[in-house]
């Protein structure tokens, strides 16, 4: 194993990318005329080693970096899943991810979801809420969407939707919208101290790179399913969603539930930022394997010696003859 390889090391890269994209007073005060409300270069790529090829290679170089942080992924997944099903804890991790349409959010569930196991994972995808959801608080489609203890949820979208789209279209009057952050604020309060680790990531694209993503999609015949026109809609808002967005990364960015602007222009740098920022997470949430109250040495005997084979004058006889 290489010393880029080693665990810590890879701990340790992870950290540092979480900490350049973490959201924080500073970085929003950096806001002007010319850089926008989101004061990030949506082609830039925070933390990235020195020696990462450029052009083509980068997308092969990422995909095994992916990859060996898979790994670190999938160990810290399996102790997340044991602790809960031993009934040692109720620890829960939420990847919430928001963008722009043509952000990359499903590519970014393929790349991190492909390499943990899928029976742990509970993504959920939010479109417009249906009249039932429109019947109940914005917060109820949310909550029953939660992932149980032991599991890793992922949400392609969000309760963020309700004071984005909601704002910029005008869905709802402009109170019921401004009082939803102090209601999103205590909402996730009450998750984490539930157990809930938190992870908002909003997937930042430029205007230039939207135009090329949804010009793809009118290229491909096998991706014209995609395009809504209804996204040129919303391309004319574009900077009413950027003030949007800004708000939502000043007002609910708290200690208990941060937000992560990732530059989401280059694709590949997407996939290995959040990658970075799941490890880091995951490593600091201290995981396990929980303790059992197993009589091992007991049980190893009964195993050498046979005497766990079914016998028709013992259990196995028993259930055949109560199958009868």
């Amino acid at each position: 194993m290489s010393q880029s390889d080693h665990p810590r090391e890879l701990v340790a890269q992870a950290r540092r990318v979480r900490d350049l994209l973490r959201v924080s007073d500073g970085m929003m005060a950096k806001a002007t005329r010319a850089s926008g409300p989101i004061p990030v270069d949506p082609r830039s790529t925070p933390g990235l080693p020195g020696d990462v090829p450029g052009g083509a290679p980068a997308k092969a170089w990422s995909k095994d970096e992916v990859a060996r942080l898979g790994v670190l992924l999938a160990a810290h997944q399996e102790r997340l899943f044991a602790t809960a099903a031993a009934g040692a804890g109720n620890q829960r991790v939420l990847l919430v991810l928001q963008a722009l349409d043509c952000g990359g959010k499903d590519g970014t569930v393929r790349s991190i979801g492909g390499v943990m196991d899928p029976l742990g994972l509970h993504i959920r995808a939010f479109g417009a809420p249906s009249a039932v959801e429109r019947s109940h608080h914005f917060l109820w489609r949310i909550s029953r969407a939660m992932p149980p203890a032991g599991y890793v949820g992922v949400f392609n979208r969000s309760h963020y939707e309700d004071v984005l789209v909601a704002r910029v279209r005008s869905l709802v009057p402009r109170k019921v919208w401004q009082r939803r952050y102090d209601e999103i604020n205590c909402f996730e309060e009450a998750e984490a101290a539930n157990g809930t680790m938190l992870i908002k990531v909003l997937l930042h694209i430029s205007y230039e790179e939207q135009r090329d993503r949804l010009l793809s999609r009118l290229d491909d015949p096998t991706k014209r399913w995609k395009f809504d026109p209804g996204d040129l809609d919303d391309r004319a808002r574009w900077h009413d969603y950027q003030v949007a967005y800004a708000d939502v990364l000043k007002r609910c960015s708290k200690s208990h539930a941060p937000w992560y602007v990732v530059p989401a222009d280059r694709k590949w740098y997407r996939n290995w930022a959040v990658a970075n920022l799941l490890v880091a997470h995951f490593h600091e949430m201290g995981l396990t394997y929980p303790e059992v109250d197993l009589d091992v040495d007991s049980l190893k005997a009964r195993l050498a010696d046979g005497s766990a084979v079914a016998h028709p004058d013992n259990g196995g006889g028993r259930a055949k003859k109560n199958a009868k």
